[in-house]
C-alpha cells in the first residue's frame, strides 16, 4: 500500500506542475485555482445561494466570504439578501464577471490544446480511458438504476470476453494463466463453429462500454450450455447478471433445448445466486484446488417471446 500512495502522490506532483496549480496566479491571471472554480460555478447559474456554493465546493464559510468580498471589489460579482429568507446570501455573477471568466475559460481551452499538441490519436485515446478510469475508481459511487443494453455479439467482443475474464479471475480469485486459456478455447470453439439457430451470445453494454458476457451453446441435441457469464464489477447490483441469464433461457427454449447445464465454482457466490433465482439446481460437485467445481442445470418449458435484437433494462 505504501508503494501505492507513493505513486499516487508522484502522479498528483506531476499534474499539478502540469498545469500550473503552483503557480502565484492561476493561468497568468490574479486568481488562484479555487477562485476560477468559484467563478465557474456561478457562472453556471444566475444566481446561487452562497450556502449551496460552499457545500458544493467543500469551502471554509469566512474563506468563501473573503473571496467573494474580493469579486465585488473587483467588479466581477454581487452578493444581496435573498427574497425568500432574509438570512441568506444570494451570489451573482455581473456582466463583467461573465466576460472575465470566458476569458479564462478560453485560456484554460488553448493551455489543453497546447498540452496535446503532437500527442498521437493513439495515446489521446490511452489518455481519456485512464482518466475514466481515474474518476470511475476515485469518484462518487455510481448510480446503480441507469439503463443498460443487452446485444448480440459484435467483432471484438470474443477477444474482450477472454482478456476480461483472465483479468477479473486472476484479481479476484488468483487463477492464473491455465483459466485463462480454457475460458480461450472456449471463445475459440464458439468462434469456429458454432451454429447459429442453435448457438448465440450476448454481451451488456453500459454507457456504451462492455460490462458483461453470457453464451449459450449446444451440449447435445437436446442439451444446451450456458457459458461464459460475467458481470464487470462497475456494473453489479443492476441486474445484468440474471439479465444475461434469462436471455441465454429464452435463446435456449426458442432454439429447441429440453434442458440446459452450467459449470461454475463454489467460491462464486454471486453468480450462484443469480442461478439458483433462474431455477437451476446444483446436480453434481467436483473437489478442485482451493474449491468445489460444479455442475447445475434445470429444465427448460417451451416459450417465451424473444425478438433476436436489443434488450434494455434499468437495473430495477
Amino acid at each position: 500500500m505504501d508503494d501505492l500512495v507513493a505513486e499516487i502522490r508522484a502522479f498528483n506532483r506531476f499534474y499539478t506542475g502540469v498545469i500550473g496549480v503552483l503557480d502565484q496566479g492561476f493561468l497568468g491571471t490574479p486568481y488562484s485555482l479555487t477562485e476560477v472554480r468559484v467563478l465557474f460555478e456561478l457562472n453556471l447559474r444566475e444566481r446561487m445561494e452562497a450556502g449551496e456554493l460552499r457545500r458544493l465546493l467543500g469551502l471554509d464559510a469566512g474563506y468563501l466570504s473573503r473571496m467573494l468580498t474580493r469579486f465585488e471589489a473587483d467588479g466581477l460579482a454581487v452578493r444581496e439578501r435573498s427574497a425568500a429568507d432574509g438570512r441568506r446570501q444570494v451570489i451573482g455573477l455581473t456582466e463583467e464577471g461573465r466576460t472575465a471568466f470566458a476569458a479564462l475559460d478560453e485560456r484554460s481551452a488553448a493551455q489543453v490544446r497546447g498540452l496535446l499538441d503532437g500527442v498521437t490519436e493513439e495515446d489521446l485515446r490511452r489518455l481519456v480511458a485512464g482518466m475514466a478510469v481515474v474518476r470511475e475508481v476515485l469518484g462518487p459511487a455510481p448510480d446503480r438504476g441507469g439503463p443498460y443494453v443487452i446485444r448480440p455479439l459484435r467483432a471484438g467482443d470474443l477477444g474482450w470476453t477472454v482478456y476480461r475474464h483472465g483479468v477479473l479471475y486472476a484479481s479476484e480469485y488468483g487463477w492464473g494463466t491455465e483459466f485463462e486459456a480454457l475460458v480461450a478455447g472456449i471463445a475459440a470453439d464458439y468462434g469456429r463453429r458454432h451454429d447459429p439457430r442453435r448457438e448465440a451470445g450476448w454481451i451488456a453494454e453500459v454507457d456504451g462500454e462492455r460490462a458483461g458476457s453470457v453464451f449459450c451453446v449446444r451440449e447435445d441435441d437436446q442439451t444446451a450450455r450456458l457459458r461464459l457469464l460475467l458481470v464487470e464489477p462497475s456494473a453489479r447490483g443492476r441486474g445484468i447478471g440474471r439479465r444475461l441469464v434469462d436471455e441465454c433461457l429464452r435463446f435456449a427454449e426458442e432454439a429447441g433445448y429440453r434442458r440446459i447445464t452450467l459449470w461454475t465454482r463454489d467460491v462464486l457466490t454471486g453468480a450462484r445466486r443469480i442461478y439458483r433465482a433462474a431455477g437451476f439446481e446444483l446436480v453434481r460437485e467436483e473437489p478442485g484446488e482451493g474449491f468445489t467445481e460444479e455442475v447445475w442445470a434445470r429444465d427448460l418449458r417451451k416459450g417465451g417471446a424473444r425478438d433476436g435484437t436489443l434488450s434494455r433494462g434499468t437495473g430495477r
